[in-house]
């Protein structure tokens, strides 16, 4: 394992515009961060419904200290505000989701959802216009046909690179709840997109049908005990797929037993320590994160307090579980009050599935490796943004003496929290999304 207190970080912003940290308006904070399958590009999206396209700088790749820069490649407007008349009902722009294909050809492709849309956007490059048409003058009006007196051959002339983003296919009306999850199937032809209550399987090229493979929603909504809060497909087999519920268990499916999946394949749950319940435990036990591992041997899921590692040969009960912020256990009552107690942390593998990253409080972040079991804390701020800076570990105070290089739990800001992160594919670059800043670091190398 690399040393993670030694990150050198890069800072980036999700837009054009300079932003501080005080004068963010809402629709600039960062929901979502994804790299695509080489690394070479990373996607943002926000409240606002933008995605942020950034790009790998290509010279240097080479030079070990500058491995990790990206720069902006493309920014384009995702989703707009809608409003659902027969229901009255405002839809957000907010990006829930973004996942990339992999590369065919020159182009990138990635699917990206708000609530209740979700769209297949293409971006390519194009460095070069056509010029000499016959029905059009040089600055594009129609000319009289009876003024045209020689046919001339219409010649491609090089421009200024520009990226473009095209919606290729628009993805409406299938959900009734807000959609959660996005997830390509390995099969590259399909994909599926969860809800609070149901799930549905979608061809690329299909977009006025798609197939309901998971429904939970009972007769009567006064029985409902539970929802869909996160759903993936298995990275190499493309019958098989989870999705976890809000009561903390993880159900496997697969697509060869029936076309509509309500009867679980296997069924993961751990027993809950009689001694441990509260009237939180059922909040604080809801998943709201499930990831396959890259081998797709393990399933990770994250709750409110901790990080789960489960075997799929393995149903009753996780094999590594790993404490994110316990501290904050004597915390719960108030952050059931401010509403901090529902709030979603993402979980993601590094390219080996040897280490495990989350988010918590105050711009902390976690990392757990897997084989040494040696964790650490690290803080994404502005002081730690200078170039070639060392991430110093980070140490929460709960009781006692504090020392000089702790922090009090008491001082933790909760408005400062780290939702979403990723991990390059194969290298130890990391993004980590806190509010609207984008922070990017790379592993020291001596």
């Amino acid at each position: 394992m690399k040393c993670f207190s030694r990150y050198l970080p890069y800072i980036f912003r999700p837009a054009n515009t300079i932003l501080s940290s005080s004068c963010h308006t809402e629709a600039d904070i960062i929901s979502t961060v994804e790299f695509n399958h080489t690394g070479e590009l990373l996607a943002t999206g926000d409240k606002g419904g933008r995605v942020v396209i950034f790009q790998r700088e290509q010279e240097s790749k080479n030079q070990i200290h500058r491995r990790g820069e990206y720069n902006v490649y493309s920014t384009f407007q995702s989703h707009e505000p809608e409003f659902d008349y027969l229901k009255s009902l405002e839809i957000e722009e907010k990006i829930n989701k973004i996942r990339w294909l992999p590369q065919q050809n020159a182009a990138y492709f990635l699917l990206s959802t708000n609530d209740k849309t979700v769209k297949l956007w293409k971006v390519s490059e194009r460095d070069k216009r056509p010029e000499g048409y016959n029905l059009k003058d040089e600055e594009g009006r129609l000319r009289d046909p009876a003024t045209i007196t020689t046919l001339r051959v219409p010649v491609l002339r090089p421009m200024d690179l520009m990226v473009e983003a095209t919606p290729r296919r628009v993805f409406a009306n299938a959900h009734t709840y807000h959609i959660n999850s996005i997830s390509v199937n390995s099969d590259y032809e399909t994909y599926m997109s969860a809800d609070d209550l149901r799930i549905n399987l979608w061809n690329f090229e299909i977009t006025n049908q798609s197939f309901n493979i998971v429904d939970i929603k009972p007769a009567n909504m006064e029985e409902l005990t539970e929802v869909i809060t996160a759903a993936e497909f298995h990275p190499h087999h493309c019958n098989t797929f989870v999705y976890s519920s809000s009561k903390g268990t993880i159900r496997l499916c697969d697509m060869r037993a029936s076309a509509l999946c309500d009867r679980h394949t296997k069924f993961f749950e751990e027993p809950e320590d009689p001694s441990n319940r509260s009237f939180f435990s059922e909040i604080i036990s809801s998943i709201s994160d499930v990831k396959f591992s890259h081998s797709g041997r393990y399933i990770m899921t994250r709750d409110y307090l901790t990080v789960k590692v489960w075997d799929l040969n393995m149903e009753n009960r996780p094999i590594e579980t790993y404490q994110v912020h316990d501290y904050l256990r004597s915390k719960l009552c108030s952050l059931y009050e401010n509403d901090c107690i529902f709030d979603k942390f993402e979980c993601v593998w590094n390219g080996s599935d040897s280490v495990i990253m989350t988010g918590s409080y105050n711009n902390f972040f976690r990392m757990f490796d897997r084989n040494t079991k040696r964790d650490v804390t690290l803080e994404a701020s502005r002081e730690n943004s200078k170039p070639r800076a060392i991430l110093k570990p980070r140490k929460v105070c709960v009781g006692g003496k504090r020392r000089k290089d702790e922090i009090s739990v008491d001082s933790l800001d909760f408005s400062k929290k780290i939702l979403h992160t990723a991990w390059h594919p194969s290298e130890n670059i990391i993004a980590v999304a806190a509010t609207n800043n984008l922070y990017i670091f790379q592993d020291k190398v001596n």
